[in-house]
């Protein structure tokens, strides 16, 4: 396997980041999840522009975006395969033991690995932590994940995929690494930027190609919500069939049913729409 790592393709087993790199000491980087169906990205754009808009809500200099195209497309064609997770991970590079950054300059990696599509359904569970819709991460792809980790953790625990967050208020917001869609009464609603939520590439396609509303939702929605739906890279639009300990009959709904043909329609005639 090849990985593009500070400039050019090296091999994975002997590529190496500094133990001091500041993506690992306190977490200080950022990254991004695209799909790559055979060597073809998907909203690779979409992807890039919010990985620019992390990096300046983290203080970190503008990745050169030029040069994050070259990488993915030298790793894509190192690496052929039908369906790729290609992450992007852009860190505040080497620094000191504490939360004071370097003059070293960012590290960016590149990698790819193989996944396989996902099922059409599947169940979730809610958490009882909170996502803070004020903190200073709040909207940012970053890689202090572990908060995701433990909550996805416990999810599997549960026989589920996704975890899913309310915020400090109680509102509905987002799974570990998804947007949570509902339907009520026949309209698609899912929770505003303002919850805390990430503001997925998947999530934001899906508003445009099927006119779902951005709504203030309470968490309990999930309790009497007629459908229930996931988005994010590689789940794209999935319906959920189970919440905690409630079935959701018949997943997916026809509302969702049309929301997954829709977006693979769309997807499918624009790879960077």
């Amino acid at each position: 396997m090849k990985i593009w790592l500070d400039g050019g393709l090296q091999d994975s087993e002997s590529a190496r980041v500094s133990v001091f790199d500041h993506g690992l000491t306190v977490g200080d980087g950022i990254f991004e999840t695209v799909k790559a169906v055979h060597g073809e990205t998907f909203a690779l754009t979409r992807h890039l522009d919010r990985l620019t808009r992390s990096a300046r809500g983290l203080g970190l200099p503008d990745p050169d975006l030029d040069e994050v195209r070259r990488a993915c497309a030298a790793v894509l064609a190192a690496n052929p395969m039908p369906l790729g997770r290609l992450r992007i991970t852009f860190t505040g590079g080497h620094g000191p033991l504490g939360s004071d950054r370097g003059e070293h300059g960012p590290t960016l990696v590149v990698a790819l690995g193989e996944t396989g599509r996902r099922p059409d359904s599947t169940a979730t569970i809610t958490v009882p932590w909170t996502r803070n819709e004020r903190g200073a991460l709040t909207g940012l792809k970053t890689t202090s994940y572990a908060e995701n980790v433990v909550a996805l953790a416990r999810a599997h625990r549960h026989g589920a995929t996704e975890a899913l967050f309310g915020n400090t208020v109680g509102r509905l917001c987002e799974g570990t690494g998804s947007n949570v869609f509902v339907v009520l009464d026949g309209e698609i609603h899912t929770p505003p930027l303002a919850s805390g939520c990430l503001a997925g590439i998947t999530r934001e396609l899906t508003v445009e190609w099927t006119g779902a509303k951005e709504t203030d939702l309470p968490l309990d929605v999930l309790e009497h919500a007629d459908e229930v739906f996931l988005t994010s890279t590689l789940r794209d639009v999935q319906a959920v069939h189970r919440v905690d300990d409630r079935e959701l009959p018949g997943a997916a709904g026809p509302v969702t049913a049309k929301a997954m043909r829709v977006f693979d329609e769309r997807a499918a005639g624009d790879l960077d729409p």
